[in-house]
């Protein structure tokens, strides 16, 4: 009877194709945007995770001031001296790598090419503390950055502004008024988490930077890296009650530096991408409900238009328990042709739209179910008032019926 019956709902949704499609477009549009709003915004959350894990896996950034920049108005803060670097890498226990930095700017000249880049002084730890790898080459000796040699490690975007198709391992070249030989090539990361490129950047050992570019022995930014087994919290109270004594911070004031734990952002950001996700498929969810309105209306039009043919089905013997079987299975099947088509729709977009949002596209097989499961029970609840309606017509009644 079942199969009698699907046949039978297949043809009647065939035999008026126009307003059986007019009938799912609702159901169509709903799938279609929940899925892609979903889509798109998982794909949102992993750019976030990959941009933020190009700051280093459980990190702390410490910084003098109480913002990204050095605070508004009264005395700037002074910069942290290598003394500090020092006693954050004795003194604290849980941590696997201090590196300080110091920056400039410049134009890096080679032959007819030239690129405006970023200096960035530090140590070997720094490339412990952001797990960068090379690409070719050779990272700093503890020789060369004790006598501030001027060697030097490039980013992808520098080598090929510069190098164009050469190898630039072994090669010289000047930045500012500074000779520099390259002695090694880091591997592409692309853009950072605050939208920088990772790879425009030219490092050089800390004193090098310190002697011949900022003139000072000051350090602008310490990056510390936490060892896996230790809670990054613990270190960074501990870190920030050593910095607080060290710059003769005493009783109830605020401290002159901050300290940024990435894993933190991470967190923060994820979390807000995911829930603004959820906001924008809750919204996009409203037209599956408007869908299934239209398709109990349309249902409801086919009973009347119908009421002859229950009261011939009835008269002959059918139950009403079949006359509803097969209303009802009517409006599954528009629900779950108007799901089929809105999942497809939403894999056109979602492929289309994630280049352009610069966003990476991730297949979610437990939403596209979701989805489809949930336009099917549309079908079902609001096809139920329609086929229960027909099933109870008088056979008498429906046989008078114009």
């Amino acid at each position: 009877m079942l199969g009698t019956t699907i046949i039978l709902a297949v043809r009647e949704i065939r035999r008026h194709l126009l307003r059986s499609f007019l009938t799912i477009l609702g159901i169509v549009i709903g799938v279609s945007a929940v899925v892609t709003m979903v889509t798109l915004g998982n794909g949102a959350t992993a750019a976030v995770k990959q941009q933020i894990s190009g700051l280093g896996a459980n990190i702390l950034q410490i910084r003098p001031g109480q913002g990204f920049g050095r605070g508004g108005g009264g005395p700037q803060p002074p910069d942290f001296k290598p003394a500090d670097v020092d006693a954050i890498r004795t003194q604290i226990a849980g941590v696997k790598a201090v590196a300080p930095q110091a920056s400039s700017s410049g134009i890096a000249v080679r032959n007819a090419a030239n690129w405006s880049t970023t200096i960035n002084g530090t140590t070997a730890d720094y490339f412990t503390a952001q797990d960068w790898k090379l690409s070719a080459g050779r990272i700093f000796t503890p020789a060369e950055e004790q006598a501030g040699r001027a060697v030097c490690i490039l980013g992808s975007t520098v080598v090929t502004n510069l190098f164009r198709q050469e190898e630039a391992v072994g090669q010289r070249f000047r930045i500012k008024d500074v000779s520099c030989q390259v002695i090694g090539t880091l591997a592409t990361r692309g853009q950072g988490g605050f939208g920088n490129d990772q790879d425009d950047v030219v490092i050089m050992p800390i004193k090098a930077v310190q002697r011949r570019f900022t003139g000072n022995r000051d350090i602008r930014n310490i990056m510390v890296s936490v060892d896996e087994a230790y809670d990054t919290g613990t270190v960074q109270a501990a870190t920030q009650k050593l910095l607080r004594e060290r710059r003769n911070i005493s009783g109830g004031k605020d401290d002159d530096f901050n300290i940024f734990d990435t894993k933190q952002i991470a967190d923060t950001l994820q979390g807000t991408t995911q829930i603004l996700t959820a906001l924008l498929g809750a919204v996009a969810a409203v037209s599956l409900l408007v869908g299934g309105i239209g398709i109990m209306n349309i249902m409801l039009v086919s009973v009347t238009e119908r009421t002859r043919e229950i009261g011939i089905r009835l008269a002959i013997g059918a139950v009403a328990s079949e006359v509803l079987l097969q209303f009802l299975v009517e409006a599954v099947a528009l629900a779950c042709l108007g799901g089929v088509i809105g999942l497809l729709l939403a894999l056109i977009a979602s492929v289309s739209l994630a280049p352009v949002l610069r966003v990476p596209f991730i297949f979610d097989l437990q939403i596209n179910l979701l989805a489809f499961f949930f336009s099917a029970l549309i079908g079902v609840v609001f096809g139920y008032f329609p086929a229960r309606r027909a099933a109870s017509l008088n056979p008498i009644d429906a046989l008078r019926h114009e």
